[in-house]
């Protein structure tokens, strides 16, 4: 260790411990989470939905790939329901948090010595699998909750083009004035003596006047075949 020499007073700088190469498993800090993640494994495994699931993505993997393994795509679902489970909107977040979570990473099959998928691996997996993947794998789940007894109800889908939406209605085009939907609407409010300027009164105004669409008045410019669906009721 080296010396520091300062008017001929010697000092000993303080240098941290050096922690152990190996530390017994037992001696390991165990953190004070919910089994959550532990029974909601155990309800995967009773219906198999890594076997499942790894069968409905195997199309999209080469078998003969000689180049590093790919990411089992069990380990990617899983990965996508923490972020459900947890509120994490980005494949840059959900990495993170399992990174940094020892639970997590008990749900996932990792140790404390192996790294957990990137956002950047999520992201290559993602483009890879097809919507029909998503698809089966979506109806897989919903499948094992109704034998569990946790769905209710005798709809468990909607197409969501019969669903009216605000980034729906702001790519309608009006086929007579060539208006955009919140074009109109605020000439609209305007005629009514409505500050068009003033965003939120011209959705009170929106949400409050007698509407009817309909396609013969309406029209989506980028998707010309799609149609106005009902209301919801």
């Amino acid at each position: 260790m080296r010396k520091i020499r300062h008017n001929s007073v010697v000092f000993k700088p303080h240098v941290l411990a050096e922690p152990e190469l190996f530390i017994a498993f037992t001696e390991l800090v165990r953190p004070a989470t919910t089994p959550f993640y532990g029974k909601l494994d155990q309800t995967l495994n009773s219906f198999d939905f890594g076997g499942q699931a790894r069968s409905l993505c195997a199309p999209a993997y080469s078998s003969t790939d000689r180049g590093r393994p790919g990411i089992d795509p069990v380990v990617y679902f899983k990965m996508l329901m923490v972020g459900f489970f947890e509120n994490i909107g980005s494949e840059r977040g959900i990495a993170e948090r399992c990174s940094d979570s020892i639970s997590i990473r008990a749900f996932l099959g990792y140790a404390l010595t192996e790294t957990t998928p990137d956002h950047s691996t999520l992201s290559i997996i993602r483009e890879r699998l097809g919507q029909e993947v998503y698809d089966q794998v979506f109806i897989l789940i919903l499948s094992a909750l109704d034998k569990h007894g946790l769905l209710k109800g005798k709809n468990v889908g909607i197409d969501a083009s019969v669903i009216e939406a605000n980034a729906a209605l702001k790519s309608l085009v009006n086929r007579n004035t060539k208006e955009a939907y919140w074009e109109y609407v605020r000439r609209l409010a305007s005629e009514n003596g409505i500050d068009p300027k003033n965003a939120e009164a011209v959705r009170q105004f929106d949400r409050k006047r007698p509407k009817k669409m309909s396609n013969e008045e309406w029209v989506n410019p980028f998707e010309p075949d799609a149609k106005i669906g009902p209301p919801p009721t």
